[in-house]
């Protein structure tokens, strides 16, 4: 597949581009006990030529290479395989998965397209996605190289600047189904947040702890939850903003000159504030917070719409690790139909 931009091909890869970009399985701690506290335009993808190699044969035409010197794995986690191509018109990332068809990387491609778009947090461009001719996909992409830096402040000035370049004029979700992890993650495009959220967020979720375990009791309870949330988003203004939607400490870096870089996206168009769901498993201080709220000022019940957001994915955990999320996930819920009186 390529990836097209108003009918112009992202296929030219600039010789300096240096990534490492790969999905992790590692569960995210602590557990089981929890913390208190535009894409504005539809990128067309259109299938790669079928060769022996379509990854080399790539590299070494729209990559503008004429050698490739080395190829190299540099890990990656339970869901893709990751290798650096090394060549002349300097090196690219490459991710495959043996067993998928492209949608998740068409996906992810047009999550990390619509944020380098913005033009504001550096995220790897992507170049092309297709299919292996024996079996499988994969996607070609910038390589970063990382630095060690880890600015906060300059995260959240970077972050926030993102949510406000990136707007849409279709409402909440985005052009794809993406997956977060190896959920899937449904985003029809919806005009009103409190349903979008509800429905193909934690009704999603919930469904799917009730049809993996049985759980009927957090089923229940969480719908009270979804049918009565409505008043914690009393007199906030929700315009749908670019989200990362995946952003946990494996998903941000840096690149040599300091600048945050993050990865690995599961992007829709979303309440910003829906951004920090992770942020039990980020690391996010009070700089990154306040350099944050210097660009997107903070609104009115942040604090009591914050572990709504954490919900959905303690719930993805719980469905994708088993029942030590559980408990993170069930005491959420009962703290607000407690607060709601629900």
């Amino acid at each position: 597949m390529e990836i097209e931009q108003k009918g112009k091909m992202l296929m030219a890869a600039p010789a300096h581009v240096g990534l490492l970009s790969f999905t992790s399985c590692i569960p995210c701690v602590p557990l089981p006990g929890r913390l208190k506290f535009g894409f504005t335009e539809h990128k067309t993808l259109t299938m790669a030529a079928m060769s022996d190699d379509p990854i080399r044969e790539w590299i070494l035409s729209e990559g503008n290479a004429t050698e490739i010197r080395g190829i190299r794995s540099i890990g990656g986690g339970c869901i893709n395989l990751a290798s650096r191509y090394d060549t002349d018109a300097g090196p690219f990332f490459v991710k495959t998965n043996r067993s998928i068809d492209p949608s998740m990387f068409e996906g992810e491609a047009l999550g990390l397209n619509a944020m380098y778009e913005t033009r504001s947090i550096r995220v790897p461009k992507p170049f092309k996605v297709g299919t292996l001719p024996t079996g499988g996909s994969y996607i070609i992409m910038e390589y970063i190289e990382f630095g060690s830096s880890r600015d906060q402040s300059a995260l959240g000035r970077k972050l926030a600047e993102m949510h406000k370049a990136g707007k849409s004029e279709k409402g909440f979700g985005f052009d794809v189904d993406n997956t977060i992890g190896s959920t899937p993650q449904i985003n029809t495009w919806t005009s009103d947040w409190t349903e979008f959220y509800g429905e193909h967020r934690l009704g999603y979720q919930l469904k799917l702890a009730r049809q993996q375990y049985g759980d009927s009791l957090i089923y229940e309870k969480g719908q009270r939850l979804i049918k009565n949330m409505g008043s914690l988003f009393k007199n906030v203004v929700i315009e749908p903003c670019l989200l990362h939607g995946d952003l946990w400490s494996g998903n941000i870096t840096s690149d040599k000159n300091g600048e945050p870089v993050i990865l690995d996206p599961a992007c829709y168009y979303g309440h910003n504030e829906a951004e920090f769901g992770m942020s039990w498993c980020a690391g996010f201080g009070g700089s990154f917070y306040n350099a944050y709220f210097e660009v997107m000022p903070k609104q009115a019940g942040f604090e009591e719409r914050r572990e709504l957001y954490l919900l959905y994915h303690y719930l993805n955990h719980y469905n994708l690790f088993g029942s030590g999320y559980r408990s993170s996930a069930m005491s959420i819920i009962d703290d607000y139909l407690r607060m709601l009186k629900a």
